[in-house]
């Protein structure tokens, strides 16, 4: 991998940034050390790579008292659903689940109260109609014990919202854990090391707080979080929105607002960081999410077996739904198995998973390109610019890639002159 992102080595990077980058990506490159690291106790790191090697490299700023790192990992929010969902691939192809049969045929205390005939892909696709976090937690609190999420996702009663695209921002990751539990035996912390990160060779991914030994150095969130829930006021509003309120913002203030939720993401040791949260609590590394990412365009475990099967790969690519999401204000989701495409320039042959605060993975089948974004900024002031981060940064990215292997073909072309 070239060291050149201006016809120059790496040292030619602006001050505070790390890594390296091919020529052609200097705009990708300019624009990054603009936006990441200039906050305090702030940073992020970038990751490309191409048919699975890596391709760019980039970190900014801090985290916390250390300066940002390539083995720095993030919270990622919502983008560790996208690892959860390959758990659940990587059992499929393994014929262990049909994304087609009833979630009751591999757990069968999930039939109670009408929910016999939702099935793995109403899951995958936010269309299970139990969105809803307050009806099964009480409290933050109660958020945090992840088998008593599971166990109460199984007995719970379907809303009307069933069969409609609605974000499941939290009990989508427990209600997957549920039935990987029921097939396997194992929580989902244990069936991501043994389907994802051990077959591919990651130490960037994990779920919660990084294992004993794992060079992933968490990074603590900067900020003011999610404090502005802790305010009685602003608490009861949102509250009453999830309850009365019809429409989109009643299901957006449902899927994810409990009492205390501001709380959970406090302090140097954050209580989310210990449990299993698989639709949320994911600390990775960008180049840990690049690098996942990379083996769902055709790549290879650690062995060369191929990660998963043609069959799969095509299943995965294909978009299940276009319906509006009901919680996302009817955003044009456009959603995969357990993944969404993003509708922007550069980026609508590829799928992958934004997080709240912009972390995301991402992958192009057809480029072979796959990107992971990952920082610890999480405050209201720049919350709504964070999230669309994918928004700018795609678009330079393949901007990059083309203007790369232009590059490159030039110089190949000099030299056989």
């Amino acid at each position: 991998m070239s060291n050149d992102a201006y016809g120059q080595d790496s040292a030619a990077l602006p001050a505070g940034v790390g890594g390296d980058a091919p020529a052609g990506f200097g705009p990708l490159v300019r624009a990054f050390a603009t936006v990441i690291g200039h906050r305090r106790d702030a940073g992020g790191a970038l990751a490309i790579y191409r048919h699975g090697e890596p391709l760019a490299q980039l970190w900014a700023g801090s985290a916390g008292d250390q300066p940002w790192t390539a083995d720095t990992g993030a919270i990622v929010f919502s983008a560790t659903k996208g690892v959860t969902a390959t758990v659940i691939h990587r059992l499929a192809d393994r014929g262990l689940l049909d994304y087609r049969a009833p979630i009751a045929e591999y757990w069968p205390r999930f039939a109670a109260n009408g929910k016999g005939s939702i099935t793995v892909a109403d899951v995958l696709t936010h269309r299970a109609g139990l969105s809803s976090l307050p009806a099964v937690a009480a409290t933050a609190t109660e958020s945090l014990d992840h088998e008593l999420m599971e166990d109460r996702l199984a007995m719970a009663a379907p809303d009307r919202l069933l069969g409609v695209p609605t974000y499941h921002a939290l009990t989508y990751g427990w209600l997957l854990a549920g039935l990987a539990r029921s097939i396997t035996g194992r929580s989902m912390s244990e069936l991501i090391r043994a389907e994802v990160t051990d077959p591919l060779g990651i130490d960037g991914i994990h779920l919660g707080r990084p294992a004993p030994g794992s060079s992933t150095e968490y990074a603590r969130l900067a900020g003011a979080h999610l404090r502005f829930a802790a305010n009685p006021v602003a608490a009861g509003v949102l509250d009453r929105v999830g309850q009365w309120v019809p429409g989109p913002l009643g299901a957006a203030a449902r899927c994810l607002f409990v009492p205390g939720l501001d709380g959970i993401l406090d302090g140097d040791d954050p209580p989310i960081l210990n449990t299993e949260m698989p639709a949320g609590n994911g600390v990775c590394t960008a180049s840990g999410l690049a690098r996942m990412y990379a083996a769902l365009a055709d790549g290879v475990t650690v062995d060369g077996r191929p990660y998963l099967s043609a069959h799969t790969h095509r299943a995965i690519r294909r978009v299940q739904t276009y319906r509006l999401d009901h919680a996302l204000f009817y955003l044009p989701m456009m959603w995969h198995l357990g993944f969404h495409s993003f509708p922007v320039v550069g980026a609508r042959t590829g799928f992958g998973h934004i997080g709240l605060g912009g972390s995301f993975g991402w992958v192009d089948p057809a480029s072979g390109i796959s990107v992971g974004f990952v920082h610890n900024r999480m405050d209201q002031a720049t919350l709504a610019y964070d999230q669309i981060a994918m928004a700018w940064l795609l678009p330079l990215v393949m901007a990059g890639v083309r203007a790369s292997t232009r590059d490159r073909a030039a110089g190949i072309d000099r030299a056989a002159a």
